[in-house]
């Protein structure tokens, strides 16, 4: 790999400014359980550890976090991975001692508030989407997946419908897709995408018999469009038997204006750490509740929040009713009846919970109508901006995010990652590269509700200056990036010889 300047010759590093005796001595809180002597097993005398100051130590690790680009630092519009904006006021809610303090196995009679949350988020949930019933288990998008498809693979089984061993997956469906209906047990049949980059019909009435168990469709497609055949797409799998599975985590370009059980879809999950602004990627564990229809309920994934017994008028009011206030509803678990079982080992990612209630409630019905509309407008404002610079495949009305290509003809060396890496000089996150795979040198770029029109207008004019450098230097977007602090990797070779310790280990001696 070429680096432009190793990290170690702008400060020294932690390990370089041990010695001995420097370190502060530890404060550490009052110790609030009886002190026992440490196993022997588990300790030792000595820790390859440096001996510093406090503020080295601060110094070190917040000189780290400025080196790491991050949504708080500027545009960050990976296609299909919605990192927007977090609103802080989410951090504060799920920090709440009564929220973040909890444990899994305390008595539901503990710990009343969180199931009151979880409750109402499943029913948001699955109000949002036009289900009857929605489960928190799934700790993640794939995993959510996982959980639905498993849920019609019992649906079928249940009714003795065993023949069922297919799943069809549009080609422009999210990767994770195909792999899951693998991992459920059944044979993969990719759909062709039409020239419009919608499912090709006749493609899908050749494949839809008696052997289809259901379809995964990504709505909108990772190629940034809303089938325009969906309807037809749903009534062919149905008449075929199967069900309809919609991959949700795209249903920011959703919220409010379509209810995919209204369309007729049968199951989908949710991208909490997408759709509904919970930390994404390093920033938090994801989290992806699966909702569905009355017949796919009691196949859920459980346990799930119910009501074991409903408030009633507090008897310290008295009889007048114009002054008797309800009892909150007595909240506990329950397993659905033919449930698909546990996915983890307690009940979700529970501090997503708490930040995605703390979205829906603070934005309300209207806010999350508006959501869907300005992360909609965003993309097609970029997309109306770069048409006449980049070509765009499928070029009409898309949904919250649109693909590039990233190539031009009259600079045929130039790829897309080599535009990628020179929108990092421009302080940009680079868009999502190759992918969805049908389209030659994807950019997938989605600027999210939280963009402003300025900052759409930069990302804008970012893209059309590294266009006319392709052309008038293109060296300078093969060499990209110039300004961080690490130049462009070998990204083979970063993955097949990791570099985990800081520090440079040194051979022995020989001899």
């Amino acid at each position: 790999m070429t680096v432009k300047t190793d990290l170690k010759t702008l400060e020294p590093l932690i390990y370089d400014l041990g010695a001995p005796g420097r370190s502060s001595p530890p404060l550490l809180p009052k110790c609030d359980v009886p002190e026992e002597p440490l196993p022997a097993e588990f300790t030792r005398d000595d820790l390859d550890l440096p001996e510093v100051a406090e503020n080295d130590v601060v110094r070190h690790f917040v000189r780290l976090s400025t080196l790491n680009y991050a949504i708080d630092k500027g545009f960050y519009p990976l296609g299909s991975c919605t990192m927007k904006y977090n609103p802080k006021i989410n951090e504060d809610t799920a920090r709440l001692p009564g929220f973040a303090q909890l444990h899994p196995l305390q008595d539901a009679s503990t710990t009343q508030g969180a199931l009151a949350l979880m409750y109402t988020l499943q029913k948001w949930l699955a109000e949002i989407a036009g289900f009857a019933a929605c489960s928190l288990q799934p700790a993640a998008g794939a995993q959510g997946e996982l959980a639905g498809i498993l849920m019609i693979r019992a649906y079928h089984q249940d009714r003795g419908d065993t023949k069922r061993t297919k799943i069809l997956v549009p080609d422009s469906a999210h990767g994770t897709n195909p792999a899951t209906s693998s991992m459920a047990g059944f044979t993969v049949v990719e759909l062709p995408s039409d020239e419009r980059g919608d499912v090709d019909l006749d493609a899908l009435r050749k494949a839809a018999d008696d052997t289809v168990a259901g379809m995964m469709i990504t709505v909108p497609s990772t190629l940034g469009v809303f089938d325009e055949h969906i309807q037809d797409i749903i009534e062919i799998v149905h008449g075929c038997g199967g069900l309809m599975y919609m991959d949700g985590a795209n249903m920011n370009a959703l919220l409010g204006v379509v209810k995919p059980g209204d369309l007729g879809f049968d199951v989908m999950h949710y991208n909490l750490h997408k759709t509904f602004s919970t930390p994404h990627g390093g920033g938090g564990p994801g989290s992806g509740p699966v909702a569905c229809n009355e017949k796919l309920a009691p196949f859920l994934p459980g346990p799930i929040v119910t009501i074991v017994e409903d408030g009633a008028p507090d008897p310290k009011a008295g009889d007048d009713s114009d002054i008797a206030e309800e009892l909150a509803p007595l909240y506990g678990w329950h397993m659905p009846e033919k449930s698909i079982g546990r996915l983890k080992a307690f009940h979700g990612n529970f501090g997503m919970h708490v930040r995605a209630y703390t979205y829906i409630r603070i934005n309300g019905v209207e806010g999350l109508n508006a959501i869907s509309r300005y992360a909609v407008l965003n993309a097609n404002y970029v997309r109306a901006l770069l048409q006449d610079t980049y070509h765009v495949p499928y070029n009409r009305i898309c949904g919250h995010e649109v693909v590039l290509e990233g190539r031009f003809e009259d600079a045929p060396d130039i790829h897309a990652l080599d535009i990628s890496k020179r929108l990092m000089d421009y302080n940009i996150h680079p868009p999502t590269n190759y992918f969805p795979l049908i389209v030659h040198e994807a950019l997938l770029i989605e600027p999210t509700e939280s963009e402003s029109k300025e900052n759409c207008d930069n990302f804008v004019e970012a893209m059309k200056a590294i266009a006319r450098e392709a052309r008038e230097n293109p060296q300078l977007l093969h060499d990209a990036p110039h300004t961080t602090p690490v130049s462009r990797l070998d990204e083979v070779l970063a993955a097949k010889q990791l570099v985990l310790c800081c520090r440079v280990v040194k051979e022995p001696a020989s001899g």
